[in-house]
């Protein structure tokens, strides 16, 4: 198109060095850091390699690009990582060269990969996870679009390495000093509570504010800097511009708000409107507001102003004081992509380890055991958390939650689902399937468990809002495959199953790692 064309004038103008070496031929890549081009080098020989140049935003912060370019350059090239061939920087342009891989779209062959398609295909990701982990890197952003697959060569890469993060032992020195880009300061961000709709909610916060909470329940002055937050009441727009189909639709939940207090807890409260606090704009929100109730600097201004050792008393008030809103929220990294992040991400714990990675990856398994993706599409991080509770359960999360400092508080029991039921029930095989083995332990599947309705079969069908989550019994929409088209999927055995489980381990601490998997029964006959 011209407007790609455009682009491509551009990088050349940016990077002149290109012109001499390489032939832009298409873009192939946008996201929110850089674009990806795909592009040929004329070689000595005679012959034309493909490459893929990806172009760094100007923006990108210089350590921010040089440890990239180390994970590559150190842990990448082997093992199914993506290595670098070259990198080209003029001024505040930099392009990073790298091997190009023809691969598939995931979305595309997702219905149509086999069963041992995609135990290959998981072995062959604990591969590159075992590797980058090795060298203390955090990939952060494990998704099938950042693990190219070649269906035909059957190889493999895992690439983009932009919100990599090291661990506390991390070989790779640049990763020492380089933060993540979410990983920022803020006084603007409190513990939020959010409502579910059919009277459930779920509010996070941590013991030791839950203590202070209590303490500052008992205060009887009233403060006389004391503004109210009234809230107005309202539904969230169906989200359907997405053609992909997704286990969770963007649900109409009911919008809440909460109240606050220093240290603070949280109290759900009917919304009706944002009213300024000190003279200080509010955003007013249709949908639910995450975290924020004031401007980054307006919570500054707070911060500056207000003693730490003021005790406030608005506790079960619908009103909130300057001191609550001075309070500074718990900083942690949440980079990475929705519907992709790990319990202890969504719930701002401050260490985060390479477990990070692993959960993603059980995302990715789930999946393509269950055929849908995306499978969990939430607008926030509660609504995600929520969303992971409907499959592995309220008591377990919260308990989980607990081991790394975190209380979770959700106004109903959510019992965990057996997961080879969901899988099957999702992909349309749960009553042609033929086990070998017994069923695995666990809980049977809720009746009331929320999943998209039928499937789509049309460009018009994938254009329609998504509705409600109907329930197991109503969705009409898996149908039975026919035994000669099984490709595997009526004998999946129980390891699959119980890898999955061991992938979406709520406890960082006792999650499986890269390395353990791979040992994992379920690869029992796979060469490492």
């Amino acid at each position: 198109t011209t407007g790609i064309k455009k682009d491509i004038e551009k990088l050349y103008e940016a990077v002149p060095q290109l012109v001499n070496v390489f032939k832009i031929k298409e873009k192939i890549g946008e996201g929110t850091f850089s674009s990806v081009y795909l592009a040929t080098a004329q070689l000595q020989t005679g012959y034309e390699e493909k490459m893929a140049l990806k172009h760094l935003i100007p923006t990108s912060h210089p350590l921010r690009i040089a440890a990239e370019l180390q994970c590559l350059t150190i842990a990448g090239g082997q093992d199914n990582v993506m290595g670098v061939k070259y990198c080209f920087r003029k001024n505040d342009h930099v392009v990073i060269v790298m091997p190009y891989l023809e691969h598939e779209s995931f979305l595309d062959i997702l219905n149509s990969l086999s069963f041992e398609e995609v135990r290959e295909y998981m072995f062959n990701l604990f591969k590159a996870l075992r590797r980058i982990h090795h060298f203390g890197i955090v990939h952060r952003d494990v998704k099938p679009s950042n693990f190219l697959y070649n269906r035909q060569l059957k190889e493999y890469a895992l690439v983009d390495f932009g919100l990599a993060q090291g661990t506390p032992d991390t070989k790779i020195e640049l990763l020492k000093t380089a933060h993540s880009e979410d990983h920022q300061g803020s006084c603007s961000q409190n513990n939020p509570t959010i409502a579910l709709g059919n009277g459930v909610s779920v509010s996070v916060t941590s013991p030791k504010q839950i203590a202070q909470l209590r303490a500052s329940k008992a205060a009887d002055t009233k403060s006389s800097s004391l503004s109210k937050i009234q809230i107005k009441g309202g539904k969230e727009d169906s989200v359907h511009h997405s053609v992909q189909r997704s286990v969770f639709g963007e649900m109409n939940f009911n919008v809440y708000s909460y109240t606050y207090q220093q240290n603070s807890s949280t109290k759900l409260i009917k919304q009706s409107k944002v009213i300024d606090v000190s003279s200080r704009k509010l955003v007013t929100k249709k949908k639910m507001i995450s975290t924020k109730t004031t401007s980054n600097g307006a919570a500054r201004k707070a911060s500056s102003g207000c003693p730490s050792n003021l005790i406030c008393d608005c506790y079960a008030m619908d009103r909130v004081c300057s001191v609550c809103l001075s309070r500074c929220q718990q900083v942690a990294p949440r980079a990475g992509t929705p519907g992709f992040r790990a319990p202890e991400v969504l719930t701002k714990c401050p260490t985060q380890t390479t477990a990070i990675d692993m959960w993603s990856a059980g995302i990715i398994f789930l999946s393509l055991l269950s055929g849908r993706y995306p499978f969990y599409k939430a607008s926030d991080d509660l609504t995600a958390l929520a969303q992971i509770m409907t499959v592995r359960g309220s008591r377990e999360t919260i308990q989980a939650a607990k081991t790394f400092g975190k209380s979770v508080l959700c106004t109903q029991v959510i019992p965990a689902q057996n997961l080879r039921t969901l899988c099957e029930k999702l992909r349309g095989t749960n009553s042609s399937c033929k086990r070998s083995q017994g069923e695995v332990p666990g809980k049977s599947v809720n009746s009331a468990f929320p999943v998209a309705g039928d499937k789509p079969r049309s460009p018009e069908a994938l254009r329609k809002p998504i509705q409600h989550l109907k329930s197991f019994q109503e969705s009409d929409g898996a149908l039975e495959m026919k035994a000669t088209d099984m490709k595997g999927w009526d004998q999946v055995p129980d390891e699959a199953y119980d890898l999955l489980d061991k992938l979406l381990d709520l406890n960082p601490a006792t999650r499986i790692t890269a390395k353990e998997a791979l040992l994992h029964p379920f690869f029992k006959d796979m060469k490492l």
